[in-house]
């Protein structure tokens, strides 16, 4: 029996203690004619107060909140996310692609060093919806991956505690119409989504060709569909990332706001030398909205070229504002 049906059933069983006396004042008058024979007196009925309320059912076995991996349900101030980003058969695109407990066990070394009084809460950034050169059976220049990819990467971020983002690059498609394809993974606790609008591409654009472009509205329109997943199950927080490589990418990006349940991380893309990557970030930081949290991007590829490095935890977390994402590509 459901929880509602005891209460109901509960409910209809608790007839009021007033029709059960009037029902029994015969019976008493009688027995105390009876013993009035016998030279005894009847007990004194007691005073009528009214109907007693029915005490509520108590719901067993209610199961308990859920939770982000390593408990709570809220992302910040508690925690710094540090993770990794990939997707299967393409190393150029990021290092979590192939074994992905070797790969698990690099993004816990890396996450090490950013230790402080926060909490580290690993990030598996799977891109999910892979931008193509060419249109594809649906002329929308882009590639969902199967479901059994996103499966096997859900069950390897579970094992590290990780959080899982579903990264988006759309082509000729839409996010929040991409996004939707993968709704039933966003109904777990631990999945949430990252954005990549230079690969949001306008009609008759190809990729690779010019940037691509989205809007603040289109970044709150995820970011409400989020929200209502989290209301209805009774969520912990979701993460919304976007990746930003020029203000151009997001226009109207000032309207960009945080919706019940989701935070929203800006993720700066600057590649290249140390001091070239450190004046990105501080350049697209000066148009983050209110309530966005900051985050950076390292690339182990185009970071390390022509001589130039990659930068150290240390140097990540002097950046101002000290980022709340550090994501590895």
């Amino acid at each position: 029996m459901t929880p509602s049906r005891r209460i109901r059933a509960a409910l209809r069983s608790a007839e009021p203690p007033s029709v059960t006396r009037w029902l029994a004042a015969p019976l008493v008058v009688a027995l105390a004619a009876c013993l009035a024979g016998h030279g005894s007196a009847p007990p004194p009925l007691p005073a009528d107060d009214g109907p007693v309320r029915a005490e509520p059912a108590r719901v067993e076995n209610e199961a308990p909140p859920k939770e982000l991996p390593g408990g709570g349900r809220t992302i910040f101030p508690e925690h710094r996310l540090v993770g990794f980003c990939g997707t299967p058969g393409a190393p150029e695109l990021g290092e979590l692609q192939g074994n992905l407990k070797v790969k698990a066990k690099a993004l816990e070394t890396r996450a090490a060093a950013y230790a402080d009084e926060r909490k580290i809460l690993l990030v598996f950034e799977l891109i999910a919806v892979v931008v193509q050169g060419w249109p594809g059976p649906d002329g929308k220049y882009r590639r969902r991956v199967d479901d059994s990819v996103v499966d096997g990467y859900l069950r390897a971020a579970r094992q590290s505690r990780a959080l899982l983002l579903l990264n988006i690059q759309p082509g000729q498609s839409d996010f929040l119409t991409e996004v939707k394809t993968f709704e039933k993974y966003l109904h777990e606790p631990d999945v949430g989504v990252a954005l990549d609008p230079e690969w949001a591409m306008k009609p008759k654009q190809r990729p690779g060709q010019f940037y691509g472009q989205t809007t603040g509205a289109a970044l709150n329109d995820v970011a409400a569909y989020l929200s209502g997943i989290v209301e209805q199950d009774d969520l912990p927080e979701k993460v919304l990332v976007f990746h930003e490589v020029i203000r151009e990418v997001v226009k109207d990006e000032s309207i960009v706001a945080p919706a019940p349940g989701v935070v929203i991380v800006k993720s700066v893309d600057g590649l290249g030398p140390v001091h070239a990557k450190i004046a990105t970030y501080g350049n697209l930081m000066e148009v983050k909205a209110a309530g966005v949290h900051p985050g950076f991007k390292l690339f182990f590829d185009e970071d390390t070229r022509n001589g130039s490095r990659l930068m150290t935890a240390k140097e990540v977390l002097a950046l101002s504002p000290k980022p709340e994402y550090v994501m590895y590509e």
